[in-house]
Formats: C-alpha cells, structure tokens, sequence
C-alpha cells in the first residue's frame, strides 16, 4: 500500500514526523552537532579531571595527615619517658609545636590539646588503636565537618589521636569545579563559533552545487562548478561536473537520435501508407512485376516492424522504465537454448568445462535477446558463419566470478578509433557504417549494450585472438560457481 492510499488523518500521522525530521537545516544540523559534541567533550574532560584533582588533593592530604600524626606521636611518646607520671609533660610538648587538635589517651584518661572532644573519636578507630595497638585512620564528621582522624599507638597502653579538617580541601576542589564551570563555558561558546564556520564551509559548496543544478535544469548544460582545492569538495566538484557533462552528452545524444529516427523512418512510412493496403487487397489482379513490388513492401514492413520494435525499446531504456525478471540461469544451458531459437540455430558454440559450474542471474528474454543481437550482426556483417566461446577469465585483482561470451565473425573486423562508435545508436562512422547497413536497424548493438549494462555486466569489441580477418565482441557478466550435478 502507498501512502496515496491511506486514509487522509493516517497520512498526516505519516507526514508530521517527516516534516518534523525534515525541518532542521543542515546547518543548523551541523551547528547542533558541533555544539552537542563540545557539550559531551566538556563534561568528559570536566569529570575526569575533578575526579583525578579531587583523588590528588585528598590523597596528599591523607599521607601528610598520617606524618604529621607519626611525627606528633613520636614527640608525645618521647615527653612520656619522664618521671612524671601524668601526661602534662607529652601536653607541654605538643603545645610548644602548635599541636591543638590532639588528644592523649594516658593512665586511662583523655587529655586534649584543643577543642576536640573525646566523643568526636569513632569509637571502632579508638578500639582498632588502643586495644589492638594498631595505627588507623578514617574520615569521621566533626561538628558537620568532615575530618581525618588518625590514631597512633603509644606505649603503656597509651594512644595518640589527632583531627585534620578537610575544609581547605573543599575550598580547593571548589576552585577547581569553578575554574571547570568557566573553562566548559568557554568551550562550548568556541565551538559554536567553530561549528557555525564549519556549517558554514560545508553548506557553501551544496549552495554553488544548488545554483549549478538549477541553472543547469534552466537549459544552460555547460554550467559547471569551480574546482575545489580541498580534496574532499573537489570529489563533490568533480562527481557534479561529471554528471554535468554526462548529462550534457545524453541531452545532445538524444537530439541526435530523434533526428536520425525521423529520417529513416519518412521515405518507409511514407510508401507504406501510400500502397501497401491498395496493392495488398488487389494482389490477385495484379501481373508478376506488381506482386514482386508487394513482397518489396512486406520486406519492408518486416524491418520496420523490427526497426520500431527497437526504437520502443530504446525508448524505454531512455525513460528509465526496463523491469528485469531475474532468474538463476545455468550459463552453459541458457547460452544453448539462446542460440537454438536465433536466426542462426547452428551457430559453433565452444565452453570451457568451468562453465558448466557457473550460474548468471539475469533476464532470461533480454540476455537471449543480446546473444541473438550479436548472432544477428555476426551473420550480416560477418562473412560467415560465427562462432560463440564461453570463458571463464582469471583477472587479477577480481573478488568476484565472472563469464565471457564471446561472438566471434569473419567479417573486415572494427577499427579500434571506432570500438566504442559501433554501440552508439545509428552510428556513422567509416566501419559503423559498413556495419549498419544491409538489414540491420542500427539499434541492435546499442540495445545489447544497454541490456549488458542492466545486468551489471560490460561489453567490447576486439580483434579474434586467432589472427584472422574479423570482430570478437565479448559480454562480461558477474556469475556464480555451484556444484555440477
């Protein structure tokens, strides 16, 4: 079902989210995507170095904490050797260094040398140090604030205790998270900057190509692009002159074509309705030399029959509108029953033993059309009868299986200037013309070039290999290798 045949609320279901993935610009595709990549870049590269100054900061704060800790306790540990039996002496001490953020378990008693208070110890750090006599650390909230606590064994069952706040360390790692706001801000404003000029250099040769092709659909065929010193626009320049020049060759083929057809079908037309329904209908009543100009006349209806049947053929290759009917057709096989209902059935026909193996997916009416074509021409042209070879080329550089078929003829062969001349339609070039004349309607190697084409396949025309007078025209096609039954 098409959607010209849906209901006409289904079709604007079906249309909006079309307009709406249409809508956006490429530009302003372009644009997004710079913006939303500098976007992810940023918040990357913003986590990842919070995440390692943060570890660095933190981990350099613990280790200094854990010295100062051992230091302190070490000078603690010294004062206790005294004869005093209470711990003012390790206080004294400490408060000489400045230590005010310590407490001394002694004589089983707290003693502190600041603020702290006894309760603010995590008790699995006070039991880990003092009954285990092993040093510790954790990080514990003191007052709301978060600290590093360490714990260090003294002897006599004593133990050292000092708190680190953690505050400097949140005022570094806000400082950071600031200067990663500005420093993500300013990416993000460069990279639209970037982005816009980016879209900008990228939309400007779709731009010149729109201007081009316009310009070009207005008539003027010799409208070309600039070339372009950035390698990749000049492929987009180069693929659009191309396609211009193309385009510009067929236009003007065909002018040629619909020139060439008018003047060979006037002068036939014109004597076919001027007699041969007269002469047809009165042939009984008519002497010998009378019935001979009739059979002239139906001598020519059968060419011209053929003539427009090509022509039609043609006509539906220029439109785009040749459906193929692909089947998998044993190439050995097929190529046999082609030549059995040609004009020549008795044509030579010579295989190497690897195409029994292989398979050509094809148009079973058109491919048998081409081998007719080239028998055709072989017999008119050829002096002779033809001979057809079936190969299996071994080039270099090819992934894939391919066939030859190859048309041989004893005829005065093709210039090599005017190879590529015989497949144009209604050539008329020195040998062309030789070629098309006779009964042939100068249509049939074009269409067999055309057909070849359809099936992915090539076609020329060479020398015979054996060094005789004549033509070799070969058809590659891409085939297939099956096991022979």
């Amino acid at each position: 079902m098409s959607l010209a045949d849906l209901p006409s609320d289904e079709q604007s279901t079906v249309e909006q989210p079309q307009q709406r993935r249409n809508r956006w610009s490429l530009r302003r595709r372009i644009l997004v995507t710079f913006a939303t990549g500098a976007i992810f870049m940023a918040v990357l590269l913003a986590v990842t170095t919070y995440g390692l100054a943060s570890s660095n900061v933190v981990q350099q704060r613990d280790q200094t904490s854990v010295e100062t800790t051992k230091r302190n306790a070490q000078i603690t540990q010294t004062a206790l050797r005294g004869p005093s039996a209470t711990a003012q002496p390790a206080l004294d001490a400490l408060a000489a260094f400045g230590v005010n953020n310590a407490l001394v378990w002694y004589a089983n008693g707290w003693h502190a040398t600041g603020n702290y208070k006894p309760v603010a110890l995590p008790q699995t750090l006070v039991d880990r140090v003092i009954e285990d006599a092993v040093p510790a650390r954790m990080v514990s909230d003191v007052d709301d604030n978060p600290h590093i606590v360490v714990g260090w064994p003294l002897a006599n069952n004593g133990a050292f205790f000092e708190f680190f706040s953690l505050a400097e360390v949140d005022s570094a790692l806000s400082s950071v998270r600031l200067s990663l706001y500005i420093a993500g801000g300013l990416t993000l404003g460069l990279s639209v900057i970037a982005g816009a000029f980016a879209a900008r250099r990228a939309v400007r040769p779709v731009a010149d190509a729109a201007r081009a092709a316009k310009s070009i659909a207005g008539g003027r065929l010799d409208t070309r692009l600039n070339p372009e010193k950035d390698p990749d626009l000049g492929v987009l320049a180069e693929s659009f002159n191309d396609m211009a020049e193309a385009l510009e060759q067929r236009v003007e083929r065909d002018a040629r074509f619909a020139s060439d057809v008018s003047h060979e079908l006037r002068s036939p037309l014109m004597t076919l309705e001027a007699s041969i329904e007269v002469m047809e209908s009165r042939r009984s009543e008519m002497p010998e030399r009378a019935r001979a100009a009739v059979d002239l006349l139906r001598s020519d209806v059968t060419r011209f029959r053929t003539l427009v049947e090509d022509l039609l053929e043609i006509s539906r290759f220029d439109a785009g509108a040749v459906p193929l009917n692909l089947d998998d057709l044993r190439a050995l096989q097929f190529v046999e029953q082609a030549i059995g209902v040609s004009s020549a059935p008795d044509t030579l026909l010579i295989s190497e033993a690897r195409v029994a193996g292989l398979i050509i997916q094809g148009d079973r009416r058109r491919l048998a059309r081409v081998i007719a074509n080239l028998i055709d021409n072989a017999r008119i042209h050829g002096d002779g009868e033809a001979k057809i070879s079936l190969e299996v080329p071994t080039h270099a550089g090819h992934a894939e299986q391919l066939l030859h078929i190859a048309v041989e003829d004893h005829g005065p062969g093709v210039p090599e200037p005017e190879r590529a001349l015989v497949f144009e339609r209604f050539a008329r070039g020195a040998a062309a013309g030789r070629r098309s004349s006779g009964d042939g309607s100068g249509l049939g190697l074009a269409l067999v070039a055309e057909h070849v084409r359809l099936h992915k396949g090539i076609v020329w025309v060479e020398d015979r290999r054996d060094g005789q007078p004549g033509a070799r025209f070969v058809i590659e096609l891409p085939a297939e290798e099956v096991e022979v039954e």
